[in-house]
């Protein structure tokens, strides 16, 4: 059996393996909601007292460790104590993803890991509105805490504690924005600015477990984002299920926020968050002029087009074709040259012949993006793409092969463009001698041959860029 995770700075490289054993559990438990909750007062309080200590793992995108942020600051102001050794908990929380196959695997083994550390269990975030079954299975006890519950992190925490269940799936009203929280990086902030979107895209599960858009009041987020930089936070990331419907249901858009986030005092970067072509295209030009206008947003944009041929696109039920992406990439481009484009691929999506595959690898030489983030395809239950035939594993692979192939010489060639570049990055993280920050177009930095004992995380320093990598920058500290 492998070890439970210890270290917190482990918990994206956990690649576990297979548990064979799985402890016979209690099925005959009560499940507890808003109802009965009031019943239990008395006894919650003396639970409360007795036992503190919660430790607290997430995984998946930004919107997922934000999520965690906001349950540890939202306890922490409750009285339980976060702490950064699994061995001193008294009860764990894990915040899950659901978007790929594999990734569901490596939920559900973790959940099968924690269950036999025989602590008091809650899982939340994305798997437990879209596999619920499967966490049950693994242990009737767990209590569940939905990716729009987590104005329950608190009654879900007291319950569990008490040995009872507790269950809090259904979305709530509460916006995600100036609530408590505690960051894992001190000069990162997350922001989420919405939950859902307005997308149906053929082979995502996220729109089952995050629903339907709802976009966060313009007031509301710019008060957390003056908060956050008020307490030390330079890098400031919006971030949501699709930044580029943000606003469609409160009569305002993306382009307006940023107008608004960045006219604030400090010295401070917003990182923009994933956009889908479809809704890019009705503010393209009015978000080119901002980003390029404004010096507080990095030059950074994430696009995924996900294929290459339009005949896949809508089998996909993207809502854009092969051209807006195109033009996206283009006219970016022509405005802010070292711009940094990132964008998803799946490959092998059934129906995918040879020649779609090909347009892919030709749109991908032709608009060379920066980063490309390459999936294989795999089903995802309740998905209207589960119902399709998948085409062979073996040729899925090959895909993935090919086009990871090419990427690495993309990335390394774009990076190479960076050599003699000098200018401010902005320290995100120090790890013994290792110093790592961000450029203005978000590139990362590695400073080489650096005495990190004046350095601080937040600090920014100039530097010159003498090497690259297919990930990184290498610079040496001018200073």
């Amino acid at each position: 059996m492998v070890d439970l995770v210890k270290d917190k700075s482990l918990m994206q490289k956990l690649k576990p393996d297979l548990i064979e054993y799985i402890p016979l559990l209690n099925p005959d438990v009560k499940i507890y909601n808003n109802d009965t909750l009031s019943k239990l007062d008395n006894k919650i309080k003396r639970e409360r007292n007795a036992k503190k200590n919660v430790w607290i793992e997430a995984y998946g995108c930004s919107a997922n460790i934000a999520d965690s942020e906001i349950i540890a600051g939202t306890l922490n102001s409750h009285g339980y104590n976060i702490v950064n050794c699994i061995d001193e908990s008294d009860l764990n929380i894990i915040v899950t993803c659901s978007v790929k196959d594999s990734t569901e695997h490596k939920m559900l083994h973790r959940i099968k890991q924690l269950t036999l550390d025989n602590k008091p269990l809650i899982v939340a975030g994305c798997l437990t509105k879209t596999e619920r079954k499967k966490i049950e299975n693994i242990n009737p006890n767990v209590s569940l805490l939905g990716p729009n519950s987590l104005d329950k992190s608190v009654e879900a925490i007291d319950l569990t504690f008490s040995d009872n269940k507790a269950v809090f799936l259904d979305d709530s009203s509460a916006e995600k924005v100036n609530l408590p929280t505690l960051r894992i990086n001190k000069s990162i902030s997350i922001v989420e600015i919405a939950s859902g979107c307005l997308s149906n895209c053929s082979f995502c599960q996220t729109k089952i477990s995050k629903g339907n858009l709802k976009s966060y009041r313009p007031g509301s987020i710019i008060s957390q984002i003056k908060h956050d930089v008020k307490d030390g936070c330079n890098e400031i990331w919006l971030t949501s299920t699709d930044n580029g419907c943000y606003g469609k249901d409160i009569n305002s858009n993306l382009v307006e926020l940023l107008k608004l986030c960045t006219q604030l005092e400090g010295n401070y970067k917003l990182r923009i968050g994933m956009l889908n072509p479809m809704y890019l295209a009705e503010i393209l030009y009015d978000l080119i002029s901002v980003y390029k206008k404004e010096d507080k947003i990095f030059k950074f944009l994430h696009i995924p087009v996900q294929s290459g041929s339009n005949k896949i696109l809508k089998q996909m039920y993207r809502g854009h074709d092969v051209k807006i992406f195109k033009n996206a990439v283009y006219e970016f481009r022509k405005s802010i040259p070292e711009i940094t484009i990132a964008t998803d691929i799946i490959v092998g999506f059934p129906n995918e012949s040879e020649e779609d595959f090909k347009l892919t690898i030709d749109l991908i030489r032709e608009t060379e993006p920066d980063i490309i983030n390459i999936s294989k395809y795999s089903q995802r239950s309740g998905t209207v793409s589960s119902r399709l035939k998948n085409i062979p594993s073996n040729q899925r692979k090959l895909r993935s092969t090919i086009l990871h192939s090419l990427s690495r010489d993309i990335s390394r060639r774009r990076n190479t463009l960076w050599k003699g570049w000098i200018g401010d990055v902005y320290i995100d993280e120090i790890k013994n001698t290792l110093v790592q920050g961000r450029n203005y177009a978000y590139k990362s930095v590695i400073i080489n041959n650096t005495d990190t004992s004046n350095l601080n995380v937040g600090q920014i320093i100039k530097v010159k860029v003498i090497d690259s990598s297919q990930y990184s920058l290498f610079a040496e500290g001018l200073f």
